[in-house]
């Protein structure tokens, strides 16, 4: 009969255990020691021992623990499919060669701090197994690597799993004379600022100014780095359950990419459609940055240079021959930067950070300064370039984003300081790409040209930022207000049974939907009739593709139907998208064939 002994404690201030034996002879004896300064646990031919400031292990097993996203994980492991923990045994590592080998080392030593900076920043696991049969060391890791190896890799939420059903489920893959030992380090105040950190995130999802300030005290008050910071946020970011399925998606995009050593043009266009997505739904930009960094700088460092890097080392190249930085050229940098960031190209702001570094040993080696001074003039319209596209793809993609007076003076400043040099540059770097991308909306549309047109007028001194901050509020109002009628109408429609067909239908949902939404203080004035056609006119045009339309182009693989809807529905792209994935996934459909379908490349 399989039995269990669990222990729980403090080591010192900062790291709490919680230590579990499991196995068919742990009733029959201690599996732990204490004394002053020492906590060790010990079975025979293993031990593991706890002092105040680190830890020592020695005989079986080893340490795991969940990757934290992103930032931790290496390309090996990132671009398989379905590991989500990090598995180091004792004695174990990589030859030359790439390949697992176990060397005689039985024994490892290490401080806390180098615990939690190496592996998860809250959590880490400790283990060593009793009753395993080989002679040697070495062999009997290698047991362990084949009993638990894969499932130590592929253990999902790793960090939510109860430690007694864990050592249980891991137990009953090892033989039945084994006795398991399972030992859970955790950070308190890691684990603290992580709670606070989830709990303010989730409310919103987003951090405001004041509450970043809250963050930065509270961190400085636990003695939580600004590495560990970085880390824990960004974890906790990437767990919440509206960013998680568009980044892992990502991510699936960046590994095929890897695999195959180029992007093809459909895979650039998922990605893009991704990011887009990702901004839409206000998922920071950490997230997918932290893949890029991953996968997709082993990719581009593998692709011929794009013609707009080439034109762009060939201005920084002339400027070392002292030709200095003209009107024109700075214009094709900035196309180049603009092509860059279409393509999310890491390898152009890579040859920025080349040229810089090139440029300052010049400097030292005798250059003129005017060299630094071209440099900086180009990297400031490059900076001011990166927050006026990012500043303009929010106002136009972000559901109930406002943008402030200061925000759109910044934007009239950077519209004048484009404009110095080439009249109309301005709309070209920043309007004439996204009002032309379908997964524009038809909100974003109406704001985008609303801003364009307003930042004209202001310029022009005919209209003021107060005014124009104004009209943007009033679109992102009609917006809000948009959705929410619309959520609720179809939420009426499903569980009510209500019907919208005819007129006496309409007006009675209506006036259901008005009264409704008045007593909720939703809205404190009746519904505008004109909105609320619009929002029948998209359900039934919703249910026609869902009903008709959709099992007809699966069934016949016409795209052109498709893309005819896409065009003339009215509807956001991204909102059809979302109802051909719950489509699937009700219908039980594969997945390929909904990028197939998204991609246009049915296959027969």
């Amino acid at each position: 009969m399989n039995t269990e002994l669990r222990l729980h404690g403090k080591i010192n201030d900062k790291i709490e255990y919680f230590a579990t034996a499991a196995g068919c002879r742990t009733a029959h004896h201690h599996f732990f020691q204490v004394t002053d300064q020492h906590l060790r646990f010990f079975a025979p031919g293993s031990e593991l021992i706890l002092s105040p400031t680190g830890l020592r292990q020695a005989g079986t097993g080893g340490t795991f623990c969940e990757y934290m996203f992103g930032v931790d994980q290496p390309v090996s492991d990132l671009s398989k499919g379905g590991i989500f923990n990090r598995l180091m045994l004792i004695g174990a590592g990589y030859n030359q060669s790439g390949q697992l080998e176990i060397n005689k080392l039985n024994h490892t030593e290490q401080s806390y701090e180098d615990i939690f900076f190496k592996g998860h920043a809250v959590d880490n696991y400790f283990f060593f197994i009793n009753g395993l049969t080989d002679e040697t060391h070495r062999l009997r890791q290698e047991q362990i690597l084949r009993y638990l190896g894969k499932t130590l890799k592929r253990i999902p939420n790793l960090n939510r799993q109860d430690d007694s059903k864990l050592a249980e489920s891991l137990l009953d893959q090892l033989p039945e004379y084994c006795t398991i030992y399972l030992v859970r380090l955790s950070d308190i105040n890691h684990r603290h600022f992580q709670q606070e950190f989830q709990t303010l995130y989730y409310q919103d999802r987003s951090i405001s100014q004041n509450t970043k300030t809250a963050l930065q005290d509270l961190a400085d008050n636990l003695g939580v780095d600004p590495y560990q910071r970085e880390r824990v946020c960004i974890d906790v970011m990437y767990q919440h359950r509206d960013n998680y399925r568009i980044i892992d998606d990502y991510k699936k995009v960046l590994v095929e990419c890897y695999q195959q050593g180029d992007i093809d043009r459909q895979q650039h266009a998922r990605l893009t459609r991704l990011k887009t997505l990702a901004l839409r739904n206000e998922i920071p930009s950490a997230l997918l940055s932290a893949l890029d960094d991953k996968l997709k700088a082993e990719v581009c460092s593998i692709v011929h240079e794009p013609e707009y890097t080439a034109i762009a080392r060939d201005i920084l190249h002339d400027l070392l021959l002292r030709k200095g930085i003209g009107r024109r050229d700075m214009i094709q940098l900035l196309f180049a930067k603009q092509h860059a960031r279409r393509n999310h190209d890491h390898s152009f702001e890579k040859l920025l950070l080349e040229t810089g570094q090139l440029f300052d040993e010049q400097i030292r080696e005798g250059a003129p300064l005017s060299l630094l001074e071209d440099f900086s003039y180009i990297i400031t319209f490059f900076d001011r370039y990166d927050s006026t596209s990012t500043n303009i793809s929010q106002i136009a993609f972000m559901e109930s984003y406002r943008p402030t007076e200061e925000l759109l003076r910044s934007l009239l400043d950077s519209r004048q300081e484009f404009s110095k040099l080439v009249k109309g540059l301005f709309d070209k770097l920043f309007f004439e790409d996204i009002i032309v991308n379908h997964y524009l909306g038809r909100f974003g549309r109406q704001k985008l040209l609303c801003l364009k047109k307003g930042l004209n007028e202001v310029a022009a001194g005919v209209s003021s930022v107060k005014r124009l901050t104004a009209e943007l509020k009033m679109i992102d109002g009609e917006e809000k207000l948009y959705n929410i009628v619309l959520s609720h109408a179809k939420d009426r429609i499903r569980t009510r049974y209500s019907r919208y067909n005819t007129r006496f239908e309409q007006e009675e949902l209506c006036k259901e939907l008005n009264d409704e939404l008045l007593v909720r203080g939703i809205i404190s004035t009746p519904l505008d009739p004109t909105l609320f056609q619009t929002v029948v006119h998209d359900i039934k045009k919703e249910a026609m593709y869902l009903r008709q339309l959709l099992p007809k182009i699966i069934a016949n693989h016409d795209i052109d139907l498709r893309n005819d809807f896409l065009a003339n529905s009215g509807l956001d792209h991204f909102y059809i998208e979302e109802l051909e994935r719950e489509y699937f996934t009700l219908n039980h459909l594969e997945p390929e064939r909904l990028q197939q379908l998204r991609s246009g490349t049915f296959q027969f």
